[in-house]
């Protein structure tokens, strides 16, 4: 019967292909209008790391004081040097990590290539194991490295390939910024948007690879210069690093890991208690908001996530609910016009159910071509997405398998919704009353 069903509906087409045409571009323009405002908001709304992400927290300190904090309401996004180290000291969290953005120039010592910059970031030995950071060969460093102010180095997979031309990296020496260092791991392509560990300096997106890791203390000690963002209220007394590491700027993310509740409550009590000391040791004269988020609402409270993009979504929704108004309409119109062909039908034994059947698969044939030419019009879609957005955001809107399928079925499951209605009323015709119509 399904195939029986399929050639009345093509029929039907034929016969009316000014409706038909007209039924299938408002699907296929409501549909097209609906992915493509979805593929950027998927883009840019993701979990960067779904599996952990309940579980890292980012702790807020008000080193700044109510005088010089003006008109700011939460404390400073980043920790200063002294915060920050404290933190580390303690080791409070299952594990933690200081991280500061850095743009080497780096050169292979034994193959004698010439430097380049590249950029990295200075991170806690920690940082490796916390976010799950893939490698390709070799490992992170350890702890005892970060206490040592080890003279070692990750770095990605493209890095090694243009320094050592296909030969293991691991225990080879890189230079960098008059230094040597000792490989001992290099990453997979790995770039998490958003990019979680550095909203401070990227905003949550950035089209940029990572191509080197140092620790810390040692980037510290080497002079590395922070080439991320600093927040400062007041200009640092000296030049460069040691100017930073001096002042109370806020320019180190901090992470900490906490795999429950009890030491999530352990570890706000903990940052509370860290600020009264702050307090009654006369570092700062003021009772200090702390604050610790976990990511997913450290990310909402940063707009990681641009605000238009949700708003534009639930009307790029709305539109597709017009359209489907429109189609049902048309439907309704179509099907009420072959209520002598309905009449004979039932006349002659067909059920309802037969009715149902039949009219619900003409207009699952409206959604499929819908969705075809909704396809068509996505990809155009996503095409100018690239030219309008920002490169970095624009980047991330794929038209991939996913999409496409999601585009088939929801024009299908659409446009048969849609049609419930006229074809539950195509079912109420009475065949008797046709009958004599005709």
């Amino acid at each position: 019967m399904f195939a029986y069903y399929l050639a009345l509906a093509i029929r039907s087409f034929r016969r009316n292909i000014g409706m038909t045409v007209l039924m299938v571009l408002t699907v296929a323009f409501g549909v097209a209008a609906s992915m493509t405002t979805y593929a950027v908001f998927r883009a840019v709304s993701g979990d960067p790391i779904p599996w952990k992400s309940g579980s890292l927290f980012v702790p807020q300190l008000d080193t700044w004081g109510p005088d010089q904090r003006g008109a700011r309401t939460e404390p400073p996004v980043a920790l200063d040097y002294r915060t920050a180290t404290d933190l580390l000291r303690d080791a409070r969290g299952d594990a933690q990590a200081a991280m500061y953005k850095i743009s080497p120039a780096v050169s292979s010592a034994t193959a004698g290539t010439h430097p380049a910059n590249v950029d990295g970031h200075a991170v806690s030995s920690d940082f490796f194991g916390m976010f799950d950071v893939p490698f390709q060969d070799g490992a992170g460093w350890s702890r005892e490295d970060d206490a040592r102010h080890a003279n070692v180095a990750v770095i990605s997979a493209r890095l090694a390939g243009k320094l050592f031309r296909g030969e293991s990296a691991i225990g080879r020496e890189i230079g960098m910024d008059g230094r040597s260092y000792r490989v001992v791991g290099v990453t997979r392509p790995w770039n998490p948007q958003p990019r979680f560990y550095d909203v401070v300096n990227t905003g949550g997106f950035s089209t940029a690879s990572e191509d080197i890791f140092v620790p810390f203390a040692t980037a510290i000690d080497a002079g590395i210069m922070n080439t991320g963002n600093t927040d400062c209220v007041k200009s640092p007394e000296d030049s460069g690093i040691r100017g930073l590491v001096g002042s109370n700027c806020a320019w180190l993310s901090y992470m900490v890991l906490l795999t429950d509740h009890a030491r999530e409550d352990a570890y706000r009590q903990y940052l509370q208690g860290y600020a009264a000391q702050l307090q009654a040791s006369g570092a700062i004269a003021w009772q200090p908001a702390v604050r610790l988020q976990d990511l997913p609402h450290w990310l909402d409270a940063r707009h990681v996530v641009p605000p238009d993009t949700g708003v534009s979504l639930l009307v790029a929704m709305g539109l597709l609910l017009v359209c489907l108004v429109n189609t049902a309409g048309l439907l309704l119109a179509k099907f009420q016009r072959r209520g002598a062909e309905i009449g004979v039908r039932r006349a002659i034994g067909a059920s309802r159910k037969d009715i149902y059947a039949q009219f619900l698969i003409e207009s699952g044939m409206v959604g499929a071509a819908g969705g075809i030419a909704g396809l068509l019009l996505t990809f155009a879609g996503v095409a100018c997405v690239h030219a309008l957005l920002p490169p970095e955001i624009a980047s991330l809107a794929r038209f991939d398998g996913s999409l496409l399928l999601a585009t088939i079925v929801l024009a299908i499951v659409s446009t048969v919704a849609a049609g419930a209605y006229p074809t539950f009323r195509a079912t109420l015709v009475q065949p008797t009353l046709q009958l004599k119509s005709t």
